[in-house]
């Protein structure tokens, strides 16, 4: 089966670039913020989105995240309010995955959150604190509705487990590139390379990174050795610097500008 994210990630591919995943939480700095800012990030050159799922206790989440999640909380985004953007972003024709915790997932019912995914025209979802042998229903009705679904692997995982978590993989594996929570760096960890070769032995679907990246040149950096460029927090930070909506919407898609430049000129290539 080849999903909406396959074909944009074979897109970029048959540019000679890797394809860029932007991340924003739904509801921030409203839900129809979150939809504006989505929106141009898809028209300046995003070629998949991530919609995060605000949820009360993100582990995985830096200080830039967590503070627009708890913002959206805080003014009352429900799941809804995500499967909302998720329509929005599918009707702009980008792929929407939505990157969420698992206990919102559970608290919905998953056949039903799975059938308004797919009903609002998400392409699957990205569960970070999801184990693939925990994920039985969630692997059942993600076949039945033709969801793409997306784990993760770390550096320290062995190969014996990320042969698993890539077998459970469909879309793409999302490889990240240090140990620790989201956030930006001055330097992207030296394992991330070795560990999307790592992940290649295994699969071959594409391999992003993510965890680190904050401009274009991180970004051709990342786009030398993997398939997909995730990026988060700098996204996420515009939103938060920004005077209002509209320039927030304008710094997001600034960005994204960026970052499609940064992976069309593959740092050493």
């Amino acid at each position: 089966m080849t999903s909406a994210v396959t074909t944009a990630f074979a897109k970029a591919a048959a540019e000679d670039r890797a394809a860029v995943v932007g991340y924003l939480p739904a509801g921030f700095p409203s839900v129809r913020g979150a939809i504006a800012a989505a929106r141009a990030m898809a028209a300046s050159g995003a070629d998949v989105i991530e919609v995060g799922l605000p949820y009360s206790d993100p582990l995985m989440d830096g200080p830039v995240i967590a503070e627009a999640v708890h913002r959206a909380l805080a003014a009352g985004t429900k799941a809804a309010d995500v499967l909302r953007t998720v329509e929005a972003v599918a009707a702009a024709g980008v792929p929407a995955l939505v990157m969420t915790y698992w206990n919102p997932v559970e608290a919905y019912g998953v056949p039903a959150f799975a059938r308004d995914l797919a009903a609002a025209g998400g392409s699957g979802l990205i569960t970070p604190d999801l184990a693939p042998e925990e994920a039985g229903q969630w692997l059942a009705v993600s076949d039945e509705h033709g969801l793409d679904r997306v784990f993760l692997v770390a550096p320290s995982s062995a190969g014996s487990r990320i042969a698993m978590i890539c077998a459970a993989c469909r879309g793409f594996v999302y490889a990240a590139s240090l140990m620790g929570i989201t956030g930006t760096r001055a330097s992207l960890g030296a394992d991330a390379a070795a560990l999307v070769g790592r992940v290649r032995a295994s699969t071959a679907l594409p391999v992003a990174v993510g965890i680190g990246v904050s401009d274009g040149a991180q970004a051709a950096q990342v786009a030398a050795f993997a398939d997909g460029v995730i990026v988060g927090s700098a996204f996420v930070r515009r939103l938060l610097d920004a005077a209002g909506e509209a320039a927030g919407a304008r710094a997001v898609a600034e960005l994204a500008a960026e970052l499609a430049a940064g992976v069309r000129r593959r740092a050493g290539s």
